[in-house]
């Protein structure tokens, strides 16, 4: 008896899952990459900086990025006032490469006067936003939060092309005063000499 029990059980149990409906895999699927990929180099004083590929691959859904972050920097001031935040249309791509003349890319970064060679900082950005079942700014309807992407970033200081003239002028200036206290040094024992 517990026997057909069991069986009706596994029989109502297998009819269940053979109707219940299929959760499909989440549509809400965007790419992200700052350009270049690879390091971002310059010399002390210069503004540096990425762009950006924005890839909406959902076939239905608007996306709208909200915001943008990155990691902290110790070389330089960060500038982040670069990213236009552009609405994507179902399957569209954006791309700007950065450009410091014209304020337009990912993000931007000034490396500090003195910072030295072969400094440099690692990390990431992130960005994330919101999905949207039509044109946001025609009617849209605001679907759901995106997932939050990052992308890797590495900047370092220029290895050549380091400014001198401040070390040169410390040097200069410490062999004058070198050179005077000697010379007062000379005209003491001359003095000196001459006295006794």
């Amino acid at each position: 008896m517990k026997l057909r029990y069991l069986c009706a059980l596994a029989a109502l149990l297998l009819k269940l899952l053979w109707w219940a409906p299929v959760a499909s895999a989440t549509p809400f699927v965007f790419t992200f990459a700052a350009v270049p990929s690879g390091a971002v180099t310059g010399n002390p004083g210069d503004t540096v900086g990425w762009g950006y590929q924005l890839v909406n691959t959902d076939t239905l859904n608007w996306f709208v990025p909200t915001q943008l972050n990155a990691s902290s920097f110790s070389i330089g001031s960060p500038d982040a006032s670069y990213f236009d935040f552009p609405v994507l249309a179902p399957g569209a791509t954006v791309a700007a490469a950065f450009n410091a003349a014209t304020h337009t890319g990912l993000y931007g970064l000034q490396i500090f006067p003195f910072a030295l060679p072969a400094m440099g900082d690692n990390g990431s950005f992130s960005i994330s936003g919101e999905w949207w079942n039509g044109d946001p700014l025609a009617g849209g309807t605001f679907l759901q939060v995106s997932d939050v992407l990052l992308a890797p970033l590495s900047v370092a200081v220029a290895a050549t092309g380091v400014p001198v003239p401040g070390s040169l002028c410390l040097l200069a200036l410490g062999l004058s005063l070198m050179w005077l206290v000697q010379r007062r040094r000379q005209k003491g024992a001359q003095f000196g000499g001459a006295l006794e």
